[in-house]
């Protein structure tokens, strides 16, 4: 069990999934973070990574860094996904058997399980099928994560290192740059700009239809930081962590031009890709330790876009 004053590792601090933590965990009594810029640590160099982790002998790490982007993006680089996500997870989780790290939790993605699966899909569904091809390079890269903490915790006879598997996460500190960024967060951004010129409609990438569940990020830190107090893990790894709720693309996007105060038309792309048809994790087995999501769309909806525009206003 975590003490307090325990020293525990926050990689990607400034991420939309790590700075989630920055609050989190002082609001469950821990005082004692540790994080690195990325100006200050590479994740990618093993030497650094080696050196910082005998310096600092954190007992738990929450590994939320990482290359992640939209479908765009994965499709113009998808070696630099491979190779930067590869090199951070062998990093990081080599330096954490070494120097005695009691409990890492690692995070997956839902493109990791195969394009056409059953809903929802339970872990169980991993590697019985091929990946949505638009995001492969990402997916095998997690998949190995996920496998890299298995194979450690079965070599060295202990659960130390715990695979998770979050759903589509949005929050404040999101990328909402459309070329970069993921749905949600672009979206956000498409209907704030639309609003701001006055544009009469916005076309969208791919058919609308394509299914998607989001958890806002207070909720992973929250079931997180469940995990990291358990004294013992009985379920299997990895485990997966969504709201239980999915939305079609064209109903989230309906629900941002709400949130924004676009009233203009949305029209769609079929040209472009969907990604999969659908993606709805089975969150049974998380749910089972006692965690429940606690923000619903539409208030997770709002805050995030009060978030985007005070950021906004602070540029100006």
């Amino acid at each position: 069990m975590l003490r307090p004053d325990d020293p525990i590792y926050l990689a990607g601090h400034t991420g939309l999934i790590g700075s989630a933590f920055l609050q989190a965990l002082p609001a469950a009594g821990y005082r004692n973070i540790v994080t690195r810029t990325h100006a200050a640590l590479e994740l990618t160099d093993t030497a650094a990574v080696e050196a910082f982790f005998a310096a600092e002998r954190p007992r738990a790490v929450i590994l939320a860094a990482g290359r992640v982007g939209g479908i765009m993006q994965n499709q113009q680089t998808p070696a630099t996904f491979i190779d930067d996500n590869l090199f951070i997870q062998a990093n990081i989780l080599r330096a954490a058997q070494r120097n005695g790290v009691e409990r890492l939790i690692l995070f997956g993605s839902s493109c990791m399980y195969p394009r056409e699966c059953p809903q929802p899909m339970a872990e169980s569904a991993l590697l019985t099928g091929h990946p949505e091809p638009t995001s492969l390079s990402y997916a095998i890269a997690k998949l190995a994560g996920v496998q890299l903490c298995r194979a450690y915790n079965q070599q060295y006879g202990a659960v130390r290192f715990i695979p998770v598997i979050p759903n589509s996460a949005y929050g404040p500190n999101d990328d909402f740059n459309p070329a970069t960024g993921h749905v949600l967060s672009s979206l956000i951004n498409r209907f704030h700009n639309a609003v701001a010129t006055g544009a009469a409609d916005v076309t969208l990438w791919g058919s609308g239809t394509p299914r998607r569940e989001f958890i806002h990020t207070s909720d992973i830190a929250a079931a997180v930081i469940a995990l990291l107090q358990l004294e013992n893990i009985t379920v299997d790894l990895p485990i997966n962590l969504g709201s239980g709720i999915d939305y079609s693309i064209r109903e989230l996007a309906e629900a941002i031009a709400a949130v924004t105060g676009f009233t203009g038309q949305i029209l769609w792309d079929s040209s472009k890709p969907d990604g999969a048809p659908r993606k709805l994790l089975d969150s049974t087995r998380l749910r089972s330790l006692g965690w429940r999501p606690g923000v619903t769309l539409d208030d997770g909806l709002r805050e995030t876009y009060q978030w985007y525009k005070s950021r906004l206003a602070n540029a100006e």
